[in-house]
């Protein structure tokens, strides 16, 4: 029987990794050594595949096909998706390892759990929702991928409580299967931002920290209550945290949040945390 044994979240802001040197040293160390902190932890789970959570940018789907979520079952992904865009993030351009089985498997145990993803068979090309953490998390790209898109771009959105239920169908579906014994969760995103707005720069850290709150208290229902008009206050970009409660359906325990600033310069609220129940520290 698979287990989930660990799971993580993390901004994907693309000046993490494109233009680092505009954040005031002290929060970018303080950003940079939580990436590493959780890049530490991952190695140590030793997982045989991630489950990453993210959001899609228009990089693949579009207005008039927008999925409320979607599983990828291919067995690698290009990332980022133009030599230009790998410019521009400082990922260098290469093909990340996907484990097609094992999203095969997570995709047909969804639908049979009352869940009616979108199905990605062929390419899903990444953008900074997953090469940007996954520069940091994983550098050398050594881990085998099944991407999951959930819609936090454009209304209507999955609701938060329903984001948490599919975090919790993943845990299932890994425990329903031995293919893959150990599996990380992964999700990105967040925390506040505005995208393509004049309040684009602004952060709004009091949503911020009222969100890590909620994550390292480990209750669900706390995740579960936030409306779309709740998130709306903290920016257009911040509907992206149904990635992290998505991941925290999957692990079903508290986070601790490794490091967050509000890092006008990358136009995020910026954090990463870990949720590593069974990981001696």
């Amino acid at each position: 029987m698979g287990k989930i044994v660990g799971a993580f979240a993390a901004s994907h802001s693309p000046g993490v990794t494109g233009w680092p040197e505009r954040a005031e040293p002290r929060k970018r160390e303080a950003i940079e050594g939580a990436f590493a902190e959780a890049r530490r932890r991952i190695d140590a789970l030793e997982p045989d595949a991630i489950i990453a959570i993210s959001v899609e940018h228009f990089t693949n789907f579009n207005f008039g096909n927008l999925p409320a979520f979607a599983i990828a079952t291919a067995d690698s992904y290009l990332g980022p998706v133009t030599p230009e865009m790998s410019n521009f993030l400082r990922v260098e351009q290469h093909q990340y390892p996907g484990n097609g089985k094992l999203g095969r498997h997570i995709y047909e145990f969804a639908i049979s759990n009352e869940f009616d993803p979108s199905l990605v068979e062929g390419g899903l090309d990444f953008d900074e929702n997953f090469c940007v953490p996954f520069k940091h998390l994983d550098p050398d790209s050594k881990y085998p991928l099944v991407p999951i898109i959930v819609n936090g771009v454009n209304p209507p959105w999955p609701t938060a409580k329903r984001s948490y239920e599919f975090g919790e169908m993943l845990r299932r579906a890994v425990e329903a299967q031995d293919a893959v014994e150990r599996v990380v969760v992964v999700g990105t995103g967040g925390l506040s931002h505005w995208v393509g707005l004049p309040e684009a720069g602004q952060v709004n850290e009091e949503f911020d920290r009222d969100f890590i709150t909620r994550i390292e208290s480990g209750d669900p229902e706390q995740l579960k209550s936030y409306s779309p008009k709740e998130i709306d206050a903290a920016g257009n970009g911040a509907h992206e945290v149904r990635t992290w409660i998505a991941a925290a359906g999957a692990i079903g325990a508290p986070f601790e949040v490794l490091a967050y600033e509000p890092v006008p310069e990358w136009l995020t609220g910026t954090a990463v945390a870990a949720a590593t129940p069974d990981l001696k520290l």
